[in-house]
């Protein structure tokens, strides 16, 4: 005897609520993606689901999971999907409800809230070439590995480079004026690269680069992350200033390398917050030495720069700015990075990526808002 038809299609939304949207990673039927569901006589079912853009990429991802789960559900014979495209009304429905508000809402930094959770890390260096964009990537692959949800804003406008690192080669994807990041590795990306042509330039002034890091914290869903990273510019000019006005709540990473010259540079990187009054959570020393055949060290580019670092930071702050690790030199960290394959995955056992892990560790802490949460506390007696 075959199952009710109301037992069938209750069961049929059950499975379509355990399909999750491959860009908002969150269920089609509370995305209101789900136009109809219908059973046939047969045990063939016909689904409706209503597409957020007409050219969504991961069509072909949303049929798969679809198929497997409702195909799954018994007395289900076969699955038919049948694609359409949200009105605009729709649209502007689903990033309200995306956002928490009203459609006409104009969006805020999540981030920089009271109650938010994330954790935010600005990773910062004095100089370029020293490996900033390399650390940033594979802390972000590492924390994603340990089971966090986690984002990264490529800040670095003139030198983007994080997509190609991460392997983040997709295309944003726009929900009225809602911006839905790639993914790559289970971390969410944004970079001015995924905007431009081919590998053009840009050519912007300060308060172009200051829109442009103010869109990529509100107008892209990042939903709940616990760490966002943002790959910052070498130095201290325009853009550490707006991360500063943005989010005055993110914590400083300083990357440097062993070498003297570096050191001196990377600290005046790290002092910008004696005037920005944000937190220097440390220091990171990378391509600290070369692992020779007969494992001896060759310290190419010197010794002891990062605690340098760390010790001047310390002294002018007046707070504990601990150096974080000291990655060695190794060449399959440019290897992976230029196949978007972070060392941290490709490697897990490498030398680098067992500094790199070490880092992540020590960063991998999910922020907890007091707001609203009883403390405990009574009031003592007269």
């Amino acid at each position: 005897m075959s199952a009710p038809a109301s037992t069938v299609s209750d069961a049929i939304q059950a499975a379509l609520a355990t399909v999750n949207d491959p860009e908002i990673r969150r269920p089609i039927t509370e995305l209101g993606m789900v136009r109809s569901a219908t059973v046939g006589d047969a045990g063939a079912v016909r689904v409706e689901l209503l597409l957020t853009v007409a050219g969504c990429p991961l069509k072909d991802k949303l049929r798969a999971d679809i198929t497997a789960a409702v195909g799954a559900v018994p007395g289900v014979t076969g699955v038919e999907i049948e694609f359409g495209v949200m009105s605009p009304e729709q649209r502007q429905e689903l990033q309200a409800r995306l956002r928490g508000g009203t459609a006409d809402q104009e969006p805020v930094i999540p981030f920089a809230q009271p109650g938010s959770r994330t954790r935010v890390y600005a990773v910062a260096s004095g100089k370029g070439g020293v490996g900033k964009s390399s650390v940033t990537v594979n802390l972000a692959a590492a924390l994603a590995a340990r089971g966090l949800s986690v984002g990264v804003v490529d800040a670095d406008i003139y030198g983007h480079s994080v997509p190609r690192m991460l392997g983040a080669d997709g295309r944003p994807t726009r929900v009225e004026d809602m911006i839905m990041p790639p993914q790559a590795h289970g971390v969410k990306v944004i970079s001015i690269g995924m905007f431009t042509a081919g590998n053009a330039a840009v050519v912007w002034r300060g308060p172009m680069l200051h829109r442009a890091l103010q869109q990529f914290l509100a107008d892209v869903y990042w939903g709940d992350l616990d760490v966002l990273l943002l790959d910052l510019p070498p130095g201290t000019g325009d853009v550490a200033i707006s991360l500063a006005q943005l989010l005055p709540n993110a914590e400083i990473l300083v990357v440097t390398t062993p070498q003297a010259a570096a050191a001196e540079v990377a600290e005046r990187a790290g002092a910008i917050a004696l005037q920005t009054h944000q937190r220097v959570v440390g220091v990171i020393e990378n391509m600290s030495w070369l692992e020779l055949p007969d494992g001896t060290r060759m310290e190419v580019f010197g010794a002891g720069g990062g605690q340098v670092v760390a010790d001047s930071l310390t002294k002018a702050i007046g707070a504990q700015v601990p150096l974080l690790g000291q990655v060695p030199l190794d060449t399959r960290v440019r290897e992976a990075g230029d196949d978007g394959n972070p060392i941290v995955l490709a490697e897990p056992d490498s030398p680098a990526s067992a500094a790199l892990g070490r880092v992540a560790d020590r960063l991998a802490v999910r922020r907890e808002s007091l707001l609203g949460k009883p403390l405990g506390l009574t009031p003592a007696g007269r």
